[in-house]
């Protein structure tokens, strides 16, 4: 997806302030079994299509709403995804603000997973 100029340069802005994980972290994280909370933060119809294995889903559009009642540890590791890391991004750097100490944004995000034919929940 082509994004604009300006949309660029807001999470160019951003990136410095947040962590990124890659796929591969994350699947090294599953295959450990290392508790983790996988966060999916598409839009619902982007969820319905399919996720990644272990995703749990709290929509970009709600994520600072509900983000402590889904998890109300702020030092609980949090991985978060989307389309393809923006979004993600945008979202690690909001609840690190409210306060959430232990959040990765995973690079590369669904259509990365997709492009290495990963499993999907759907």
């Amino acid at each position: 997806m082509k994004h604009t100029e300006a949309f660029e340069r807001l999470v160019a802005e951003i990136k410095p302030r947040i962590h990124e994980i890659s796929i591969d972290e994350v699947l090294e994280k599953q295959a450990k079994k290392h508790h983790f909370r996988f966060v999916d933060v598409r839009e619902d119809h982007e969820w319905v299509e399919g996720r990644a294995v272990g995703a749990e889903h709290i929509g970009r559009g709600i994520l600072e709403r509900d983000i402590e009642k889904h998890i109300p540890d702020y030092n609980e590791e949090i991985v978060l995804y989307c389309g393809g890391g923006y979004r993600s991004a945008m979202a690690a750097d909001n609840i690190q603000k409210m306060g959430y100490t232990n959040v990765l944004s995973m690079a590369g995000g669904m259509r990365g997973w997709r492009e290495r034919n990963l499993p999907e929940d759907k």
